[in-house]
């Protein structure tokens, strides 16, 4: 049975994990008979979003993979420990975490960085050449991994793919049921939530973008 970890970035659209996209991807995994184990660094997050009106909080603080776990319901573990070694397959859903925990792209755009145990690990998972994929906003970090050319959609958003091509990936722009393959990199993208406008159009997206990346495992 293959085994996917699947790296979280906290509990929320706005600062964190997208709920939405990080439950369909560990539901399509189960159902494609793969096992998943969840991580997420152990960092503070950028900062807390209301998300009933969208407004910083200011004053208050969260810890990624505190928050995480209410995705994971507690079964989940520090970024630092994930090998890639021991899984088949590496998945990163998206939601402004990933932008703003996981790397500063929602900050600084084309110059972003990844946060260096986010760097670490996906570096090893791409130079083992293992298969990995990328959702909604997440490949926005795949030029830093992969390096010019890489392939990958975060939709069709013009400034975002704008942005992605200024760091040297070979943006793509993608229907929000299908999903960009990079064969050369093993490699996928799927925009997600970015284009989704329901669950059910999340659902179609994310469900084929598993089994890809699944398919190149």
């Amino acid at each position: 049975m293959k085994k996917v970890a699947v790296v979280l970035s906290g509990c929320g659209v706005f600062d964190g994990a997208e709920i939405h996209e990080s439950v369909l991807t560990l539901l399509a995994i189960r159902l494609a008979g793969a096992n998943y184990q969840c991580f997420a660094p152990d960092i503070e997050q950028l900062h807390v979003v209301n998300h009933l009106d969208g407004q910083v909080m200011e004053g208050e603080k969260r810890n990624v993979l505190i928050e995480s776990a209410r995705i994971a319901r507690g079964e989940i573990k520090p970024l630092t420990e994930l090998q890639a070694k021991d899984y088949d397959a590496l998945l990163l859903p998206g939601g402004f975490g990933a932008a703003k925990n996981l790397c500063d792209f929602a900050l600084k755009g084309a110059d972003a960085k990844l946060h260096p145990q986010v760097e670490s690990v996906c570096s090893a998972f791409a130079q083992a050449d293992k298969a990995v994929g990328y959702a909604c906003i997440a490949p926005a970090m795949m030029a830093r991994i992969y390096g010019p050319g890489v392939k990958l959609t975060i939709g069709n958003d013009q400034d975002t793919a704008a942005a992605i091509r200024t760091m040297g990936g070979d943006h793509v722009n993608c229907a929000v049921d299908d999903v960009v393959l990079d064969k050369n990199h093993k490699v996928v993208s799927t925009p997600a939530y970015m284009l989704a406008e329901s669950i059910e159009q999340a659902y179609a997206g994310i469900t084929k973008w598993v089994l890809s990346v699944l398919a190149l495992a």
